[in-house]
């Protein structure tokens, strides 16, 4: 009997046009017009949006680099930015003296209490303002130019663009976009209305597959309380 044949490649991609028809089915239903696809892409855009605030998609971290200006303190980020994770301040950029000096983050009761916003020095800590567009100030104000801030955030997802796009994401998520689509088509058709449970059980189901593999592996570091070592002893 002969062996069976196996593909050897891994290309398999689904695009915008694909993603949508595949949820229309799931939901029971068929996509037959423009606006049955507009409504699928708008809605695909909305969940993209509300998947920022499930938490981080490691996908969507990105570093970027600010060149400080002696006297200014106040720096708009990448217009995609969604908030800071991490930043430092780097001195000596490429040299062999290179060093990173970690900045906190202050709240904004914090920061606003701080007595003299204007002080000038190397920055030690950081206001970030995240509301239309993501701004950091940096206390004290920096008084050396030659100074990088540099900072890791996490962005947008990118918008979908034409049909025979990829979705920005993973191939990982990529199951839980069409069962997400799934379920938000059918929350707009009559007619599917009975599907709504089982599609929101799947979609959450499926997201959380995908985040859970999508978290950080770095191993954990357990350190005991004093008190227990002091028992202990």
């Amino acid at each position: 009997m002969a062996e069976p044949t196996i593909s050897t490649t891994v290309d398999f991609k689904v695009d915008v046009l694909q993603l949508c028809e595949e949820a229309y089915e799931r939901a029971g239903l068929e996509m037959r017009t423009g606006y049955d696809l507009r409504s699928a892409r708008r809605s695909i855009q909305l969940m993209l949006l509300e998947w920022v605030n499930r938490g981080l998609n490691l996908w969507t971290v990105t570093e970027a680099t600010i060149n400080l200006v002696s006297g200014t303190k106040t720096y708009a980020l990448s217009d995609d930015a969604v908030d800071i994770l991490d930043a430092v301040l780097r001195t000596d950029t490429g040299l062999a003296t290179q060093t990173d000096f970690n900045l906190t983050r202050l709240s904004v009761s914090s920061y606003a209490q701080t007595s003299n916003k204007n002080t000038s020095s190397r920055p030690t800590s950081m206001y970030v303002d995240r509301q239309n567009r993501v701004n950091v100030t940096l206390f004290p104000e920096p008084n050396d130019s030659t100074q990088d801030f540099v900072y890791w955030y996490v962005r947008r997802i990118k918008d979908l663009g034409d049909n025979t796009n990829n979705p920005d994401m993973p191939e990982r998520f990529v199951p839980a976009l069409i069962a997400g689509l799934a379920f938000n088509i059918a929350l707009k058709r009559p007619e599917a209305q009975d599907r709504i449970p089982t599609l929101k059980a799947l979609y959450e189901e499926s997201y959380e597959l995908a985040a859970s593999e999508d978290r950080s592996k770095a191993p954990l570091v357990f350190t005991p309380l004093q008190e227990f070592i002091d028992v202990a002893l």
